[in-house]
């Protein structure tokens, strides 16, 4: 059994991303199994090494250890995303075997556009624009912009039964529309690498926010396309501000780089539990002390809003 934390290092880590990395590094440990952190710095721009850094840092003063990784190693020759474009680009390259990759030379404003198909939630379905066009076309286009590159989807439901919200599933075409495989500035899309990534470091349990739920269906396909086995997939309930705003990198007081001025790890550690329905009150407790109590029974399935002064 192998788990993992795979979080992007665009600054310092908050309480969101810190109850993720305990609820992963729990499911983990309570069944034995190896826990894999990786980083996922596609975007280096945004994700400066010095982030992941202080990222792995953090977690080692939060006591949440891993057995494959930056700093401990492991059988991949990287565990930075940064460094293992060469197995995306054998992947989309296998996608294009298949005819099922085209080039999009669609801008943002164009793919934002009033008029663009829309989800309830807001997100954007892309329209197949650019899906029918001429090798003519392609050519012309190509000599005034980058494409990036979409994988066809067909019409057809792919669901899955998470293994806390029960069963979710999507018509591909319909709610997500041709994804992205890679930008038109060559950085390789998540939902291509996260795949590959997950496969190859042999991950059978993937534990993240629902915020990447819908995001599921079209990594399933994915996994179909490319003959790989997907894991076992857990999504938990968001953590929200005390307003019930979502909580980013933006929110300094539920960073770590203030939390760690004025509270210990099992003090930062005791408080999520208690938020996640397993630690009884908002006592200190470390993660080995949490494992008798953790029970995904226990952890909610709507959104958990922070309660004013517990941090």
């Amino acid at each position: 059994m192998v788990g993992r934390f795979a979080p992007s290092p665009s600054g310092r880590i908050h309480l969101g991303n810190i109850l993720c990395c305990l609820l992963a590094w729990l499911s983990v440990r309570q069944q034995g199994g190896e826990v894999v952190l990786r980083i996922e710095d596609l975007d280096s721009a945004r994700c400066p090494r010095r982030y992941a850094d202080q990222m792995e840092e953090d977690l080692w003063w939060l006591g949440l250890d891993w057995d494959q990784g930056p700093v401990v190693g492991g059988p991949e020759e990287s565990y930075y995303q940064s460094e293992r474009t060469e197995l995306y680009q054998a992947a989309l390259e296998k996608l294009e075997e298949k005819g099922l990759v085209y080039p999009c030379f669609c801008t943002r404003a164009e793919l934002h556009a009033a008029s663009a198909p829309h989800r309830e939630d807001g997100q954007v379905v892309y329209a197949g624009t650019c899906r029918h066009l001429t090798a003519a076309e392609i050519a012309k286009k190509a000599k005034r912009r980058a494409p990036a590159l979409r994988l066809r989807v067909p019409g057809e439901t792919w669901g899955f039964t998470d293994g806390h919200m029960g069963p979710y599933s999507e018509d591909l075409a319909r709610d997500c529309g041709d994804f992205l495989l890679r930008r038109s500035d060559g950085m390789f899309a998540y939902q291509l690498a996260v795949v590959v990534d997950d496969a190859a470091m042999g991950v059978t349990e993937v534990v993240r926010g629902a915020d990447l739920l819908d995001s599921t269906p079209r990594q399933l396909y994915l996994y179909h396309l490319l003959g790989l086995t997907p894991p076992k997939f857990i999504h938990f309930p968001l953590l929200l501000a005390p307003d019930g705003r979502r909580l980013s990198k933006r929110d300094a007081d539920a960073g770590l780089e203030v939390l760690r001025d004025r509270l210990t790890a099992a003090e930062v550690l005791g408080r999520l539990a208690y938020l996640a329905g397993f630690n009884s009150s908002a006592e200190p407790k470390t993660g080995a002390q949490l494992l008798a109590d953790f029970d995904w029974e226990k952890v909610p399935r709507e959104d958990i809003r922070i309660p004013e002064g517990l941090f």
